[in-house]
């Protein structure tokens, strides 16, 4: 066992840490004391991130392993490595995802699959070998981080709106099997943050990565089964998904 586990409070995943929300989940979670597994495909900015916070911590916490969402066929060796390493794993947060951009006039089904496969393929894999694993203990944490996006098909980005609405109905299909064995499934949907995926898009009101991993924890903590992040887009979206579809439609939003 890897000495990121001596002392630790527990083991946590998190798929998608190289930067953003996934980075900053990682360095909250490591100044809780708890070993932390950073995935992502990008190896040398995930060893930096893995570093930094280390050095910021003052122990070994965090420990990289290079890993593809979209490499489904990677994911029960990957998590298999990961507890031989650092102890049966508490808590697993999904935040890997891609928006490549697409113009009003661009209906391409190679970016839609891409998305599908990192977005909503990639998260399926990975809840469903937390599932099987938390399962037989009776407890243990999944996290989900999609978007507002999600809420209604908007014709700005349809293949991005579509693989977070199929995760955010997968995540509660899962939430209803596991809650009554002890397993919390919290599903995520963040409003504007800033990270390198919206950098470039000039969203107003734009929180910072660190703030969304904050107010995830937060309810992590209070064991919520749905949170908007901020807590503002849960009302913002309440009158968006009340438009009637012939007025939404020419609404450019």
């Amino acid at each position: 066992m890897s000495s990121a586990a001596e002392g630790s409070r527990g083991t946590a995943v998190v798929v998608g840490g190289s930067s953003g929300i996934g980075a900053a989940l990682a360095r909250r979670l490591a100044h809780e004391a708890r070993s932390v597994a950073l995935l992502s495909r990008r190896a040398d900015e995930l060893e930096k991130v893995a570093d930094a916070i280390n050095e910021k911590v003052g122990a070994r916490r965090v420990i990289a392993y290079q890993h593809d969402a979209a490499a489904l066929h990677e994911i029960e060796d990957t998590f298999d490595r990961i507890e031989e390493d650092l102890g049966p794993v508490e808590q697993l947060y999904y935040v890997a995802g891609i928006m490549p951009e697409v113009a009003l006039d661009e209906f391409d089904t190679e970016k839609d699959r891409s998305m599908i496969r990192v977005n909503t393929l990639g998260c399926m894999g990975w809840v469903n070998a937390a599932a099987k694993r938390f399962l037989p203990r009776k407890s243990g944490l999944i996290v989900g981080v999609g978007s507002v996006a999600g809420d209604r098909g908007r014709s700005g980005r349809p293949g991005y709106a579509a693989s977070k609405a199929a995760q955010d109905c997968f995540l509660e299909a899962i939430r209803n099997r596991l809650w009554r064995h002890g397993i919390q499934v919290t599903s995520i949907r963040p409003g504007f943050v800033e990270t390198a995926m919206t950098a470039g898009l000039q969203l107003r009101g734009a929180i910072s990565a660190d703030r969304a991993a904050q107010l995830i924890l937060r309810a992590r903590d209070r064991r919520k089964a749905i949170a908007y992040v901020p807590f503002k887009w849960s009302l913002i979206m309440r009158v968006i998904r009340a438009i009637p579809s012939f007025i939404f439609r020419r609404l450019n939003i």
